[in-house]
C-alpha cells in the first residue's frame, strides 16, 4: 500500500494542484459565488468511479436554525456537501474521513509571490490557497480512499469520505456531517504535520461598550463629578490592563497537557467621534479561547462568560466614573465548543501505531483553535482526531503551501489506519 501510493506521488500532486485551482473563498453566507460546486462534483466523479456510492446534497437549513455556529440568512445554495461510501464487507467498524474544501481570502493579494490559485510546485512544496488548510489533507483522504479501491481492498467497515462546503464562516457543514452521519470514529486531516491531535479550544466572541463623556478636547479638564467631560478611550485603557491581568491568571491557573491556556485576545478598538471631542464611547472587540475543563456542563463557553463579566465588573468597580457607568459588555453569535477524546480511544492509538510502524515519530498534540473534528465530537458523538499534512503556521497565510513529502506520508498513513481500524475482509 505504501509503495503504491509513494509511486503515484506525481498523481497525488496533481490532484492537490486541481484542487486549489478551483476558487472556493468563503464568501457570501445566502450562497455561494465561487466554484464549491465544481469541485464538489470532480470529487464526486473521483470517487463514484472508484466505486464509492456518492452522495451530493444541498442540505436545508431549517433543522439548523437557531445553532451558534449558523448566522441569520445562511444557505446552503451553490455549496453541496459531499459524502462517498466505499462499502465494507460487514463485521469492521466505520471510519469516517472528513474535510472542509472553502478557502479564506487570498488579500493581502499582493504578498503573495506565487498565483494563490496556481498549485505551483516550488522546491519540494505546492503552494497555493488551501494548500495548508486543508486542500492537502482533503486530497491525501481523497488518494488514500481511493489507493485501498484501486488495490481492492475490501474492508470490513465501511469507509466515509465527506468533504463539507462550509467551514471557514460559519461551521455549518461539519455540523450536517455530525447530526446526518454515523461512524465509529474520524479522522479530520487538517495540517497537524501528522502529530496526532487529540484536543482543540473553544472560542467566545465579545464586545466591551465603554461610556464617557463628550466635551471639548480644548478645554481644561474638569472632574466628572463636576460635569466635566470623561475620556472613554482612557476608561478602555484602563479595562485593557484588567484584560491583561485576567490572562496571567488563566496563564497560571489552567494547564492543559496539548493545549495553551485559555487566553482573551483584543482584536479591535474603536472610539471617538471628533478630532477635538473627548470620545463620549469606545468598544473593545474581544476573541477568546478556553479549555475544555472551562466549558460548562453543556460544552458552551458561559462559565468563562460569567468569569469574564465578574472580572470586568470588579475592574471597573476600582474607577469611580465606571463604578457608576459600567461597561456593557455583549456576547457576539460565533462561538465554538472545545472538544477532546481520551487517548486510549482506538482510532488514536491506531495512528500513533501506524506512525511507529512507518518509522516515523508518534506524538500527540491539540489544536489550540477550532476544527470541525470538534463538532462531530460534540453534536455527533464521534470520537475524531486531526491528523494532517502541512504546518499550521502557514494557514491564512500568503504563499501559503505543503511538503509533497506530508502529502504522501499521510496518505500513506490514512490508508493503513483504515486497513487496521475497519479491517480487511
Amino acid at each position: 500500500m505504501c509503495e503504491h501510493i509513494a509511486a503515484r506521488e506525481s498523481e497525488l500532486v496533481e490532484l492537490l494542484q486541481t484542487l486549489i485551482r478551483f476558487d472556493t473563498v468563503a464568501a457570501d453566507i445566502a450562497a455561494s459565488s465561487g466554484d464549491v460546486a465544481a469541485l464538489q462534483r470532480y470529487l464526486a466523479d473521483r470517487l463514484g468511479g472508484r466505486g464509492a456510492a456518492v452522495t451530493l446534497e444541498e442540505p436545508e437549513t431549517g433543522a439548523l436554525v437557531g445553532h451558534p455556529f449558523v448566522a441569520e440568512g445562511f444557505s446552503f445554495a451553490g455549496r453541496p456537501q459531499l459524502v462517498a461510501r466505499f462499502a465494507g464487507a460487514g463485521g469492521g467498524s466505520t471510519l469516517l474521513l472528513n474535510g472542509h474544501i472553502d478557502v479564506v481570502s487570498v488579500e493581502p493579494r499582493d504578498e503573495w509571490t506565487a498565483d494563490p490559485f496556481g498549485g505551483e510546485v516550488r522546491g519540494a512544496a505546492v503552494y497555493g490557497r488551501g494548500a495548508c488548510d486543508m486542500k492537502g489533507g482533503v486530497a491525501a483522504m481523497t488518494f488514500a480512499a481511493e489507493a485501498l479501491a484501486e488495490l481492492g481492498v475490501r474492508l470490513r467497515g465501511d469507509l466515509l469520505v465527506n468533504t463539507v462546503s462550509e467551514e471557514e464562516t460559519t461551521g455549518a457543514g461539519g455540523l450536517v456531517s455530525a447530526r446526518t452521519l454515523r461512524a465509529d470514529a474520524a479522522i479530520v486531516p487538517e495540517p497537524s504535520a501528522l502529530v496526532v491531535w487529540i484536543a482543540c479550544r473553544g472560542s467566545l466572541l465579545a464586545s466591551v461598550h465603554v461610556e464617557g463623556r463628550s466635551g471639548h478636547a480644548g478645554i481644561a479638564p474638569r472632574h466628572h463629578t463636576d460635569g466635566g467631560a470623561v475620556n472613554a478611550i482612557e476608561k478602555a485603557a484602563y479595562l485593557l490592563e484588567a484584560i491583561r491581568r485576567l490572562n496571567e491568571e488563566w496563564a497560571v491557573r489552567e494547564r492543559h497537557p496539548h493545549l495553551a491556556p485559555a487566553e482573551c485576545v483584543t482584536t479591535g478598538i474603536q472610539g471617538g467621534e471628533w478630532r477635538v471631542t473627548y470620545p463620549a464611547r469606545c468598544r473593545i472587540d474581544c476573541h477568546f479561547e478556553y479549555l475544555p475543563e472551562q466549558a460548562d456542563e453543556h460544552g458552551w463557553g458561559t462559565r468563562v462568560e460569567r468569569e469574564f463579566e465578574d472580572w470586568i465588573a470588579r475592574a471597573a468597580d476600582a474607577d469611580p466614573w465606571l463604578r457608576e457607568h459600567p461597561p456593557k459588555i455583549e456576547w457576539i453569535l460565533g462561538g465554538v465548543q472545545p472538544a477532546e477524546v481520551n487517548a486510549d480511544e482506538p482510532i488514536v492509538e491506531t495512528l500513533l501505531a501506524v506512525q511507529r510502524d512507518l518509522g516515523r515519530g508518534a506524538q500527540l498534540g491539540g489544536l489550540d483553535n477550532w476544527h470541525d473534528g470538534a463538532t462531530l465530537i460534540t453534536e455527533g458523538g464521534i470520537p475524531a482526531v486531526n491528523y494532517g499534512p502541512g504546518d499550521i503556521g502557514f494557514a491564512h497565510a500568503a504563499d501559503e503551501h505543503v511538503a509533497i513529502a506530508e502529502l504522501v506520508a499521510c496518505a500513506q498513513g490514512i490508508a493503513l489506519a483504515a486497513m487496521r481500524f475497519c479491517a480487511v475482509a
